[in-house]
């Protein structure tokens, strides 16, 4: 049973609910049948959407950016600093260390068999520049990037290749090389 006293409900508890002889109980107003009302949800401050709002923007702006720039345009620390010195273990033999070469010009080629086609592409231009260059001194040495000794073989008999060329087996000179 219930009754309003100066705008609270005042329900009375039956004997036999559990609550008690004559027990009284408030409520708010306007809510009936129930011994208390639910808690309002209320709102997030409006500070906390703003927040989450611009801090969503804010990150879809920096990749935006991001994604606008090339990776060529990224300083190497490695620019204007002498190559780092290596001994490469040729395939045909024998071994080349860069630091023997001082003083010659010696480009430094990184390849894979399986690096198709810009690989491909420039094997035959790298073996006509040596064919033409190299009885003024030029050495072109080629590094066997993260591939198979016998596909690195076949790679090279196929392109003709009769430059110096040996595995890079860990890839120290190619970390050693940023590349």
């Amino acid at each position: 049973m219930a009754e309003v006293r100066s705008g609270r409900v005042v329900r009375r508890s039956d004997p036999g609910d559990g609550g008690g002889m004559g027990e009284e109980r408030q409520s708010p107003a306007g809510v009936l049948g129930t011994e208390e009302a639910a808690p309002l949800r209320q709102p997030a401050p409006w500070w906390k959407w703003v927040l989450s709002v611009g801090v969503a923007a804010g990150l879809i702006v920096l990749l935006a950016y991001g994604f606008t720039r090339s990776p060529k345009d990224i300083p190497s620390p490695l620019i204007r600093q002498p190559a780092p010195d290596f001994t490469l273990a040729l395939l045909e033999g024998g071994t080349l260390t860069l630091r023997e070469l001082r003083g010659k010009v010696v480009v430094v080629n990184f390849w894979a068999s399986w690096c198709y086609p810009a690989c491909w592409n420039e094997a035959p231009r790298l073996q006509a520049a040596w064919e033409r260059y190299r009885e003024r001194g030029l050495v072109l040495a080629g590094v066997v990037y993260q591939d198979r000794e016998q596909n690195a073989r076949e790679f090279i008999r196929t392109h003709g290749k009769t430059y110096p060329n040996g595995m890079d087996p860990k890839s120290r000179i190619a970390i050693d090389y940023g590349v």
